[in-house]
């Protein structure tokens, strides 16, 4: 399927009438809250659709069979069933309707993918083994252990170029023993493939099989932004990209996240690696010093802590501090050689002394202790 789409990128398209020939109680795996759910609903096959079929690396289009909800669109052999919720009754005329945001995305992507893979090839002789076209971001498998920045860079540049040059994409039909399929990019078809054979034409750049959706010039894409890659199965390379409408929400969106930096970090948008290495390089130094603190206080929750408050000789206040059990057997006898009154619990006892004449004999009573419990 390659059309010339409008410029609109909402609601929906192409309100085609077409007959319901069979319709049939069904069910699905859907992800509901992070969870797969089966969903029971009815198959329907119609005389004809304009709705894709999930396949060749792209998602399956959405969109309505009257007022229903279509919820997924798959392929049996040379036909297409569409998923929905309710029943429809066999025989009657129904209104089809694309969802064009979603059906306008994947053709930005499917192209995409069609013309990196070309250029790909061309430049440095990889091939793409398979492709996949995510909810966020789609991902090229190139046949290469690995792909250098500098080569990145160079694919970049040479990809938006074509999209710069306004080149045409077409759309040929062939039959199975047409020569001509010989000359043709492909990974292979399906066992169940019947009928003619697609091919999607980039003038001068690429000529492959291909069931998908596309532009039909490829300055639709608008632009391609490669995103990085990952290390792929076997030995390959997964090249990471956005085309299109993603990559403006791309920019909108770091541009948000720029500007929240800004606001957190009090510096412009040049500084904000410096900043943050900075802010990093505190941070290793903070941890060190808690960890030197930690070992302090590690230190002094096994010592024993005796305080006092008063004359030499006369009335006054005092503390005994640290583990329980070491202050629960010394505080009372703390408490008999000054002559006071207290008391203490969960490693505290305090109380006030008539006279602190014996201090110095308490003090030698907790070094003492300590000594011995070494």
């Amino acid at each position: 399927m390659c059309f010339q789409m409008p410029e609109s990128l909402t609601g929906y398209i192409f309100p085609w009438h077409k007959l319901v020939v069979a319709c049939s109680p069904g069910e699905m795996k859907q992800e509901i809250n992070g969870k797969k759910e089966t969903v029971k609903g009815f198959n329907v096959k119609l005389q004809d659709t304009i709705l894709f079929p999930e396949g060749g690396g792209q998602p399956d289009d959405h969109g309505l069979i009257g007022d229903v909800p279509v919820l997924r669109v798959t392929r049996q052999g040379a036909e297409a069933v569409h998923f929905v919720s309710s029943a429809l009754e066999v025989g009657q005329e129904v209104q089809l309707k694309v969802d064009w945001e979603r059906r306008f995305d994947h053709m930005q992507q499917h192209s995409g993918q069609h013309l990196i893979t070309a250029i790909a090839e061309s430049m440095f002789g990889y091939k793409t083994t398979s492709w996949e076209l995510g909810r966020q971001r789609s991902t090229i498998e190139l046949d290469t252990p690995s792909m250098k920045p500098a080569q990145m860079e160079a694919l970049e540049a040479a990809v938006n170029e074509k999209i710069r040059a306004h080149v045409p994409v077409a759309v040929q039909v062939l039959s199975l023993d047409d020569p001509a399929l010989e000359q043709v990019r492909s990974r292979g078809l399906p066992d169940d493939a019947a009928g003619p054979i697609r091919i999607i034409d980039i003038e001068g750049v690429d000529v492959n099989m291909c069931c998908g959706t596309h532009v039909s010039n490829l300055s639709h894409l608008q632009v391609i932004k490669l995103l990085g890659t990952e290390k792929g199965k076997k030995n390959k390379t997964n090249l990471l990209f956005l085309v299109g409408n993603r990559v403006l929400k791309y920019a909108e969106k770091s541009y948000s996240t720029e500007r929240s930096l800004v606001s957190l970090l009090k510096t412009g948008p040049d500084y904000h690696v410096d900043t943050v290495d900075k802010i990093q390089k505190t941070v290793k130094g903070l941890q060190k010093s808690n960890l030197g603190l930690l070992r302090d206080v590690a230190v002094l929750i096994e010592t024993l802590v005796f305080l006092t408050v008063g004359e030499e000789k006369g009335p006054g206040l005092f503390l005994l501090a640290g583990p329980s059990g070491k202050v629960s057997e010394l505080g009372p006898r703390v408490l008999e050689m000054l002559q006071g009154k207290g008391a203490g619990k969960n490693g505290r006892f305090q109380g006030k002394v008539n006279s602190m004449a014996r201090r110095g004999e308490v003090e030698t009573l907790i070094q003492e202790h300590c000594k011995n419990e070494q």
